[in-house]
């Protein structure tokens, strides 16, 4: 009977399951809705089912379950006030799902376990000391130092997206204002091209598109025709990224910074442009000591297989 571990991304609208074997192999996957129960405990109750439902039909032997949300919380098995989710409070995941199941249950937030899953399925094995960040909606990041991942004093540790690189900056969801998600994501991107497109003449022919309903996608394909006010975007996005990388070099000095997301995948229009904003504000002990990589991880995988990897530690 082959073991497998069940790894769980609870999303605001779906949540992602998938029978996870001990090499990396999804051998069963499922969706189910997040949305729509009476109660957490509802929902706990349809995972649970869904979850042994799969392994039951599988022939599978269940070793744990591995759940990765907004504000979860490693060291309690919980998930803290996410905005994401319809569900208000600390909810105690890992108690009610550990009881329903008869398995071990581990939580952490969505970044921390894509940073696990880079350590133990992508391109971080054998590598102790690197951040991982995630380019979304927002800015995500886990960090791994002397191989174990630093999650602080209560869990919540790593928050490099809510650091302020800008006084008196763009308004964040957190409440405050100026923080590196504002200007590094798809959504500060694109919010940086519309200002660019507001404020200047610059010849550019994002003029021409329909700006309301403009993504971040669309600003990457402009960009790739050589638009200027497109590569002006990237480019601000990547001296934010770069300068916020060498602070971040100064706290922790990792072996390598790996992103994964839809704004990773820009390729050499951020993350090379960022290398070099990086080394040209590091401190001379660190240059060119420290690299960049888009995360091995596939994107369709990310989430399910960061997740069981979070019950190898």
């Amino acid at each position: 009977m082959k073991k497998v571990i069940a790894g769980t991304d609870i999303g605001g609208t779906n949540t992602e399951i998938g029978l996870v074997d001990y090499d990396g192999k999804i051998c069963e996957r499922l969706t189910i809705s997040s949305k729509g129960y009476e109660s957490f405990e509802d929902f706990i109750d349809f995972l649970s089912e869904k979850i042994l439902d799969s392994v039951d039909g599988g022939g599978y032997d269940l070793t744990g379950i591995g759940v990765g949300a907004a504000n979860g919380n490693f060291f309690k098995g919980t998930i803290e006030y996410a905005a994401n989710l319809e569900w208000e409070g600390v909810l105690p995941v890992a108690d009610l799902l550990s009881k329903k199941t008869g398995v071990p249950v581990k939580v952490t937030n969505d970044a921390n376990a894509a940073a696990s899953g880079e350590k133990i399925y992508g391109k971080a094995s054998g590598i102790d000391d690197f951040v991982m960040i995630t380019l979304g909606t927002g800015l995500g990041s886990g960090i791994f130092a002397g191989g174990k991942l630093l999650y602080g004093h209560d869990g919540f540790a790593g928050e490099l997206g809510h650091v302020r690189v800008k006084d008196d900056g763009r308004e964040c969801g957190c409440g405050r204002k100026g923080c590196l998600e504002t200007y590094v994501s798809a959504t500060g991107l694109l919010r940086t091209a519309k200002e660019i497109l507001s404020e200047t003449d610059e010849y550019s022919l994002m003029r021409n598109a329909d700006l309301k309903n403009m993504q971040s996608k669309d600003v990457y394909k402009f960009a790739v025709g050589g638009d200027p006010a497109a590569l002006r975007a990237f480019d601000f996005t990547a001296e934010i990224l770069g300068k916020a990388l060498a602070d971040f070099t100064a706290v922790l000095n990792p072996e390598y910074f790996f992103f994964f997301g839809g704004l990773a995948n820009a390729g050499d229009l951020l993350l090379k442009p960022a290398e070099k904003y990086m080394n040209d504000n590091l401190m001379t002990v660190y240059k060119n000591k420290v690299k960049l990589a888009v995360s091995g991880l596939k994107p369709g995988e990310a989430a399910i297989l960061g997740a069981s990897a979070l019950m190898h530690e």
